[in-house]
């Protein structure tokens, strides 16, 4: 399955906010098939979420946004995933 890393911009955004977004992406995914929220990164300072998923394609990527309100900025598929333990 593909990984995915997704650029967002967004407004800074309370812990209700959050959470509303966060249901509001589990319920996407409840209705979809072979697409995988892995994690994602918040930085204030950059008005910046990048999230991880796997997804069979940038339109399932594209779609769930879609469904869950969520704006994309950007995605890009990882080709290769490297860690330092790798190089030892």
């Amino acid at each position: 399955m593909p990984r995915y890393l997704i650029e967002r911009t967004v407004p800074k955004m309370s812990d209700d906010q959050l959470r509303a977004a966060v249901a509001r992406s589990k319920q996407a995914l409840a209705e979809m098939t072979g697409i995988t929220w892995i994690k994602s990164y918040i930085s204030e300072s950059d008005g910046k979420i990048f999230c991880e998923y796997d997804a069979p394609n940038e339109e399932a990527i594209m779609e769930h946004a879609r469904r869950a309100g969520l704006p994309v900025d950007r995605i890009c598929q990882v080709s290769l995933e490297i860690s330092p333990a790798m190089f030892v």
